[in-house]
């Protein structure tokens, strides 16, 4: 859905921090997933296998490309995140998450009632995450989000 009415905070951003990738870690992609389809035709599981291989295909393909520049908006009644409208009254809760890291922006969580897309995980870039916040708890209630095993390992192999 366009952005029909003008944003309270707009700002663009990168889905995620590109990390290249060494050709030791595409080979022990490679292995891994090789080793994996063996052992399953070897138990004549010939779906996994393919399975598995075209997985880890997807994977390396996905891995080697750059992250995009999103454009996210705060709107009166919703987020929007390039097209992509969320209402506040699809979402559950949110929270504003604050990294070790310094390289890392603070992001936006929210966690919504779609089905495709559970849980937005937005970067702040430009804005105070105090205004954000104070803006977003007079629309959602405000709740704890942990890290989630997937993003453990996002993090673990570097995606």
């Amino acid at each position: 859905m366009p952005i029909a009415h003008s944003p309270v905070f707009e700002w663009k951003g990168r889905e995620y921090q590109f990390e290249e990738k060494s050709a030791d870690w595409y080979w022990a992609l490679g292995i891994i997933a090789t080793a994996a389809a063996i052992a399953c035709v070897l138990f004549g599981n010939f779906l996994l296998a393919l399975v598995i291989l075209t997985a880890s295909v997807a994977l390396a393909l996905t891995a080697a490309k750059p992250s995009r520049i999103h454009r996210f908006a705060i709107l009166e009644e919703g987020v929007a995140i390039d097209n992509s409208y969320y209402p506040f009254d699809t979402m559950l809760d949110f929270c504003i998450l604050e990294y070790a890291d310094e390289t890392l922006p603070p992001s936006l969580s929210i966690k919504t009632r779609h089905m495709l897309s559970p849980h937005l995980l937005i970067p702040i870039v430009g804005h105070d995450p105090l205004h954000i916040y104070d803006y977003l708890s007079n629309h959602i209630d405000e709740g704890r989000h942990d890290e989630s095993p997937i993003d453990r390992v996002v993090e673990l192999f570097r995606l």
